[in-house]
Order: C-alpha cells, then structure tokens, then sequence
C-alpha cells in the first residue's frame, strides 16, 4: 500500500501564502494578531502611510513587515507585551519628542516599544518616518553622485 502524502508549499517567508504581496501577507499578520498589538501594528501602518506615501512595503525575515523608501526606514514586529518598530538607521535621527525607548546604546538602530494602552503621538512618529526616509533618499543620493 502505497501512503498519499500532501505537501503545501510555502514562500520564502514560510507562511504557506504562495504569491501573497508583502501588504497581503501584512493584512494576514495583523489580522491573526487579533488583539491589542493587530490594532497597533494596523495603526502604525496606516501612519507610515500617510507619512511617507511613497514607502514600499516588504516582507522580510521569514515574517518581519518591513516598510521601505531608498532602504529600510523601519520594522514592525509584535511581540507578548510590545509592538516593535526599529529603526534602521536611528541612531542617526533627531528624536527631539523623545520616541525611541529601546535599542538606546546601539550605534545604528534604535527602537520603539508600544505597550498594551500607550498612546502613540502620531505626528511626532509621523516626523520620525519622514526623516529616516529623508536620510535614505539623500544618502542614496549622495551614493549615486560618487
């Protein structure tokens, strides 16, 4: 007797969502959330959004929403008890409202944690997303001109 075995493939990303586009594969992850952290990590998207209406979205990491223009601006992962938005190159941004509380002693990245009930200053984020844009956009332009 021979054993029929059924085989589902999967993306690179590991999810079994075969052709999904990053922001389908972003709709999927916040809606599995289901909680807190959907809302959040939703909300946060929508910000980056109407910040930085040129941005691409990217689905990286096996799972990791990534929100791109001229290289990464940031990251959004959910954890247990916090929505992650890292910075690639956050270090090397003014953060005179004081977002960035985590990731602080790193030399490039830095982060922000979003708890369970925080409010989210929305334009100081907004100012965030469109200077770490900012600074891919010139450095790349810098690069081109070498």
């Amino acid at each position: 007797m021979v054993k029929a075995t059924a085989t589902m493939k999967t993306s690179e990303t590991g999810t079994g969502k075969e052709g999904a586009s990053p922001s389908q594969l972003i709709d999927a992850r916040i809606e599995e959330l289901g909680d807190w952290r959907g809302d959040t990590l939703a909300r946060v998207r929508a910000l980056i959004r109407q910040a930085e209406p040129e941005v691409v979205e990217e689905w990286k990491w096996r799972g990791v929403p990534v929100w791109e223009r001229a290289g990464i601006i940031c990251t959004g992962e959910a954890y247990k008890s916090a929505v992650k938005l890292t910075f690639a190159k956050g270090a090397a941004l003014e953060d005179p409202s004081g977002l960035f509380n985590s990731s602080l002693d790193g030399n490039i990245r830095r982060a922000i944690d979003i708890h369970e009930g925080d409010a989210i200053d929305e334009e100081a984020l907004k100012a965030l997303i469109r200077a770490a844009a900012a600074l891919n956009t010139s450095a790349k332009a810098s690069r081109s001109k070498k």
